[in-house]
């Protein structure tokens, strides 16, 4: 991908700049619903779990519910991490090219911030 970080390497680095913003902007766009998923399953999950303590479910039940609720809240975190990384990418991506005049007023580029503040959280 050396032409998404040096656009001005090649003639036809705008496309290829394009092209790498539309990977980022959609991998961004895609972790930030995973990370929401996730959480809405975690807090199932504790709902979960706190219903069967309530009901004073068998110790095997309330085991396996406290496994299932840590495994989605280590989801939770991985996909935090991710997303903030795929933030972090796109950001410094944006940055290096926003003040280039070939992108001034960029249709793509305008696209792209306006899906980091959708994705960050």
């Amino acid at each position: 991908m050396p032409l998404a970080t040096t656009p001005d390497s090649a003639p036809d680095g705008k496309p290829a700049v394009h092209r790498h913003l539309k990977i980022q902007v959609g991998a961004a766009k895609r972790l930030r619903k995973e990370h929401d998923l996730y959480c809405q399953e975690a807090q199932a999950q504790e709902q979960k779990l706190s219903k069967l303590a309530d009901e004073n479910a068998e110790e095997w039940e309330l085991k396996h519910a406290r496994r299932i609720a840590e495994e989605s809240q280590k989801m939770v975190k991985d996909t935090r991490n991710r997303l903030d990384k795929a933030v972090q990418e796109l950001t410094s991506f944006v940055a290096s090219i926003r003040n280039k005049p070939e992108f001034e007023n960029d249709e793509e580029l305008v696209k792209a911030e306006e899906a980091l503040k959708a994705a960050s959280v």
